[in-house]
């Protein structure tokens, strides 16, 4: 990851400056996610070094792991207001022909579109155990298609003269970032709103709990992410058998294979708490 981050953050800095020397939005705003990603990528690492590697408490019993889901967050919000300034200056723009050097545009994309594999082969095996660094390979992969877009621009310019192009390659970066950042920001809430997994059936969850013999009431079951690839669950059970230990091996083996291992499982008999659900 950390050389991800040098190699986007030399990048960026190259194609801002050329950017602004040329007057080409589609390089600025493919220079603002750039800057972003530089963004990303570092909260991503300092995010994930923490859930590893930081220290739990008793205040702060699970440690440091949702500091990844916050930095998915920043991530997305980064990306919709980079998107929401280039449709902006896009705007603004409308009805001027920009003077945009193809040849410039050209070359700068080609670069850009190298790093930006470079990177995204650097990132994609973390990208599919860690939400914070998913943000930052989707924005990596945002600025993979706007090099694509920055280099048809150029092409276009070259051929034609006119920078048209440039503006409408603007346009198309930002309509096709916002949306996976709002994707990637409802994730985030998700986890944080402690919602049920998309992956997991609550509803089969409580049925299998239910079929095990000698149990008579399955309540209280709640399951929600703590952060990616971490699900977590709690559940009562009340029952009638004699061999609470039974009930309590089923249930986990149940639980487990619906990926639930962090799971903690009361098991109640006659004198339980059964009948009355808890009110949260």
């Amino acid at each position: 990851m950390v050389a991800s981050v040098v190699l986007i953050a030399g990048f960026f800095v190259v194609e801002l400056v050329v950017g602004i020397i040329s007057n080409s939005l589609a390089l600025i705003a493919d220079a603002g996610h750039m800057a972003t990603d530089v963004v990303a990528l570092l909260m991503g690492m300092t995010a994930l070094l923490m859930a590893r590697h930081g220290s739990t408490t008793a205040r702060r019993s699970f440690g440091w792991h949702r500091a990844e889901v916050f930095s998915a967050i920043v991530n997305a919000v980064l990306l919709i207001a980079v998107g929401a300034y280039v449709l902006y200056e896009a705007v603004e723009r409308i009805g001027k022909d920009p003077h945009v050097p193809g040849l410039t545009l050209i070359v700068v994309a080609l670069i850009g579109l190298a790093v930006n594999v470079v990177a995204m082969l650097l990132l994609r095996a973390d990208a599919k155990e860690s939400i914070a660094v998913r943000g930052a390979y989707l924005e990596v992969l945002a600025d993979a298609v706007g090099s694509v877009g920055v280099l048809v621009a150029g092409i276009f310019a070259l051929i034609t003269g006119s920078g048209y192009a440039d503006i409408v390659v603007a346009v198309l970066i930002a309509l096709w970032v916002v949306p996976r950042a709002v994707r990637l920001a409802a994730d985030a809430l998700r986890i944080l709103n402690q919602q049920a997994p998309k992956h997991v059936d609550v509803e089969g969850v409580a049925a299998q709990l239910a079929q095990i013999p000698g149990v008579r009431d399955v309540h209280d079951l709640h399951i929600w992410t703590l952060t990616t690839g971490m699900d977590v669950a709690t559940v009562h059970i009340a029952s009638a058998a004699a061999d609470g230990e039974s009930v309590l091996a089923q249930a986990q083996q149940i639980l487990t294979a619906h990926g639930l291992e962090h799971a903690t499982v009361q098991v109640e008999g006659d004198q339980g708490c059964g009948d009355s659900e808890l009110s949260w």
